[in-house]
């Protein structure tokens, strides 16, 4: 299954959760483990406290001062070179376990689909097993 997904910011942290659940919801597993898939270069997803927001905004203001998105060192001539780096920072593929057909995240946890080089419509892929 894919999940289409539209950012609005250069960089931002979207919480997906709700819509991963749905996606899984539909598939009709009661347990076995949940597989999500970011197909791009410059974008990622993770897995971070979703109750406070100022926490993705406190990992957003470091990761863009870790990499910011000019320096005179960057030889990518497309001009994204930040974004492909904090790609491989966070990664392009979490694994959620499912039990009772719902994810298994810690009370705080959320899953976030996070956009390095937006604006931009992406997708997200959604491969669920049962086991």
């Amino acid at each position: 299954m894919t999940l289409d997904v539209r950012t609005e910011q250069q960089t931002e942290f979207l919480p997906i959760t709700d819509r991963v659940q749905r996606a899984v919801s539909e598939t009709g597993i009661s347990n076995g483990v949940c597989h999500l898939y970011v197909p791009h270069t410059t974008a990622a997803v993770t897995i971070n406290e979703n109750a406070d927001p100022m926490v993705i905004h406190d990992v957003l203001q470091v990761v863009n001062k870790i990499i910011p998105f000019e320096d005179s060192n960057y030889r990518h001539m497309e001009g994204n070179s930040a974004a492909h780096v904090k790609a491989c920072f966070f990664g392009n593929s979490e694994t959620v376990f499912v039990q009772d057909r719902q994810l298994v995240l810690g009370t705080w946890q959320g899953i976030f689909f996070c956009e390095f080089d937006g604006p931009r419509n992406r997708q997200l892929y959604v491969k669920t097993l049962e086991g």
